[in-house]
């Protein structure tokens, strides 16, 4: 399994691609959404992608929309890890595409959860 860890903080993104290569996944970051393009154009589409809101260049809420826009992505789960805590905020990425939502600060075991709730299950 494949994830793309999204976020402009070098600290998330370690964080997330740590607990994302302790359960099972081969691990691709960008430090934000335009670069997340890129890398996808690179890789290829992966099972799933982990996204933080707030970013330069390109946000997430602008990288789930641009995703959903590219029929070579549609099957790529996306859950928007962010410290944003707006419940129409939340409302408004699920609808823009995002499958799930995780507030920061997140655990393994509610990556763990939010993954279980997009239908990708990890090795217990």
């Amino acid at each position: 399994m494949r994830a793309l860890v999204v976020d402009d903080s070098r600290a998330m993104r370690t964080i997330l691609k740590k607990m994302m290569i302790e359960l099972g996944f081969e691990v691709a970051e960008a430090g934000h959404g335009l670069e997340a393009l890129e890398r996808l154009q690179e890789v290829g589409a992966t099972d799933v992608a982990l996204v933080d809101w707030n970013m330069p260049e390109m946000d997430g809420l602008e990288f789930v929309k641009a995703l959903r826009a590219n029929h070579e992505y549609a099957d790529m789960k996306v859950c928007m890890v962010s410290a944003e805590n707006d419940m129409m905020k939340i409302a408004r990425a699920l609808m823009m595409g995002a499958d799930e939502y995780a507030m920061k600060p997140v655990t393994k075991d509610i990556i763990v959860e939010k993954l279980d709730l997009m239908g990708i299950r990890v090795p217990a």
